[in-house]
């Protein structure tokens, strides 16, 4: 196996996580930018992925920049999260292309939680069904499937995880209500004693290059769960909050979810956070045992140190 990776949205949280787990290993990594200039800029002068213009939306885009490559991490999404429906599913036929006419390279996914029905899987595993009741949900599922259909001549690698937090989560839970700058309250989503996963970016994507390297010990089309931290009763994320931001009496709203309903009918914003209530509404545990038979064990920041990153870096 070569050590060249196509990274398909390294400016977005995910993809920049695991770009530079794959550059610490001592992979050449390859991103491809609608403005690789302003892409570059943005990195800064630490070690960088070879940055190419083009887009995951044009076929001869992706083949060109997957030349060579044994990877391809697809975290990419449409711009703006706008037309999802119309947008996730040719993204995904671009980079199975891409990675026949490569010779077969290993797609790696970031899979989320919305593939389930929060209401009846409080324990998510490799096995559990997958019954959406979300437009995206529905959506991910035919994603996967598409990554399942081409197999093992397209081998690939889906990697699901709860709510990311950390360096590059801009768009998170995390960022937007529970700490948002300059954190002058919590905005919490959830409620008391419903547990929630929250997978912090560095660890996430230290595992996911460790699974990448692990090369034929893997599945053809291998699933894995990442387990991360695991909020059992809904309440120690905000308390690692207020203790790391030294503001014990740091006071908490509950997020206007009656304003989202309200609103959900004229599309926009409001609809797109009604969908994932249910994920807040109902618990959802991830059941790592096959990440960490692969692995040993899986990486892991103590959730103090983790969340004064985060809330250092935002």
């Amino acid at each position: 196996m070569t050590k060249t990776a196509l990274v398909l949205g390294a400016t977005g949280g995910i993809g920049s996580a695991v770009t530079r787990a794959l550059l610490r290993r001592r992979w050449q990594v390859v991103a491809l930018a609608r403005d690789a200039n302003k892409a570059a800029q943005e990195w800064g002068n630490s070690a960088a992925p070879l940055w190419l213009v083009g887009d995951a939306m044009v076929t001869d885009d992706v083949i060109r920049a997957a030349r060579g490559a044994s990877v391809i991490v697809h975290a990419v999404n449409p711009p703006g999260y706008r037309h999802w429906d119309r947008l996730v599913l040719p993204m995904i036929d671009n980079t199975i292309v891409a990675a026949r006419t490569a010779g077969g390279a290993r797609i790696v996914l970031p899979g989320t939680i919305y593939n389930y029905d929060p209401r009846s899987t409080p324990v998510i595993g490799e096995t559990t069904p997958q019954q959406p009741k979300s437009r995206k949900g529905a959506i991910r599922v035919l994603l996967e499937q598409r990554l399942q259909d081409n197999a093992p001549e397209v081998p690939s690698l889906i990697v699901r995880a709860g709510d990311f937090f950390g360096s590059g989560a801009r768009q998170s839970w995390f960022a937007q209500a529970l700490a948002k700058p300059p954190l002058l309250r919590i905005l919490n989503p959830g409620r008391s004693g419903v547990g929630h996963a929250w997978a912090y970016l560095p660890d996430l994507a230290e595992a996911m290059a460790q699974l990448i390297e692990l090369g034929p010990r893997l599945r053809p089309a291998e699933r894995v769960q990442f387990g991360g931290f695991w909020d059992g009763d809904g309440t120690a994320m905000t308390a690692a909050i207020r203790r790391v931001a030294g503001k014990p009496d740091l006071p908490e709203r509950h997020f206007p979810w009656w304003l989202m309903q309200l609103l959900a009918p004229f599309g926009g914003f409001a609809r797109e956070v009604m969908e994932v209530r249910p994920h807040w509404r109902y618990p959802a545990r991830l059941e790592n045992s096959r990440l960490v038979g692969l692995l040993g064990e899986e990486p892991h920041t103590p959730l103090d140190e983790a969340v004064e990153t985060a809330l250092t870096s935002s």
